[in-house]
């Protein structure tokens, strides 16, 4: 039997920062449901192309790469004048995953106190993970309500956006180098803006059919993460472990489908049970 309620076939899905750990997984998702994916990466790399989406296993007339810098409002829309060129339509979904983050192991002048934190990285961090899917949502859902046929938008958060980070998880940093590690909170605060201009959004565009929702994951395992922090994060999480890279799939195609049509500026949190505590 044809499963129409997560039916995604022949829609057409823009997955920002598509190269990346999340992103490539869930554009994988949507193409071998029979959609077509528009890959938004700041850098298209063919070598870096071809190693993530192989040329022999996707289609080239269902896969397609596009650079964008979501800083810049003018790439967006000229790589969506090239992606209706190439498909003939506006999109019908479009997935903010493209983001930064300051990782354990960044230096000191970005991970240290709060009071000596600088400007010029809060306002990286925050123009990207904030401003970055503001202009993304507004180009894009200027074009959904030009088509006359609606869609859904899906903005990424995460658990640091909903809660503020656990320091004890990098104490350890210090007792090693003796210079402290403070997640910073450029990220936090960013990706807390998400919420709201996801329920804005929401109801701004709600009786045009577009669907506007957060998806927030927690950490995602990675192989260059030190023993450490994956031992102290893990321990604080409910099912003990870290997130695979693809447990977000089944989330977005639930959200970009049918099966969640009467569902609109929710947050939808798939983590382990980090906010349950």
């Amino acid at each position: 039997m044809e499963d129409k309620l997560f039916n995604v076939a022949g829609k057409i899905v823009i997955v920002t920062g598509g190269l990346g750990q999340i992103g490539k997984n869930m554009a994988r998702e949507f193409y071998e449901r029979g959609a077509k994916v528009a890959v938004f990466a700041r850098h298209v790399n063919p070598e870096k192309v071809q190693a993530v989406f192989p040329k022999e296993d996707f289609a080239e007339d269902r896969m397609k790469f596009y650079a964008v810098d979501i800083n810049k409002k003018a790439t967006i829309e000229a790589a969506l004048d090239a992606m209706e060129a190439d498909w003939g339509s506006a999109p019908d979904v479009l997935i903010n995953n493209a983001g930064i983050d300051t990782q354990p192991s960044a230096p000191p002048e970005v991970s240290g106190p709060f009071e000596n934190f600088p400007e010029e990285v809060f306002r990286e961090v925050v123009d990207t993970n904030l401003v970055g899917t503001f202009l993304c949502c507004q180009a894009v859902g200027k074009r959904m309500i030009e088509a006359g046929k609606g869609g859904s938008i899906i903005n990424v958060g995460s658990i640091y956006g909903m809660l503020s980070p656990i320091q004890d998880i990098y104490k350890y940093k210090e007792e090693r180098t003796g210079i402290p590690f403070i997640k910073p909170v450029a990220y936090s605060a960013a990706k807390s803006g998400i919420y709201n201009l996801t329920r804005y959004l929401a109801t701004y565009w709600g009786k045009k059919g577009i669907r506007v929702n957060t998806l927030t994951p927690a950490g995602v395992w990675r192989d260059t993460q030190d023993e450490t922090f994956i031992a102290n994060f893990t321990a604080r999480m409910p099912m003990g472990r870290m997130s695979h890279e693809d447990e977000y799939n089944g989330a977005v195609i639930f959200l970009a489908s049918d099966a969640s049509s009467f569902m609109t500026g929710s947050n939808l949190v798939i983590d382990g049970g980090w906010t349950a505590w």
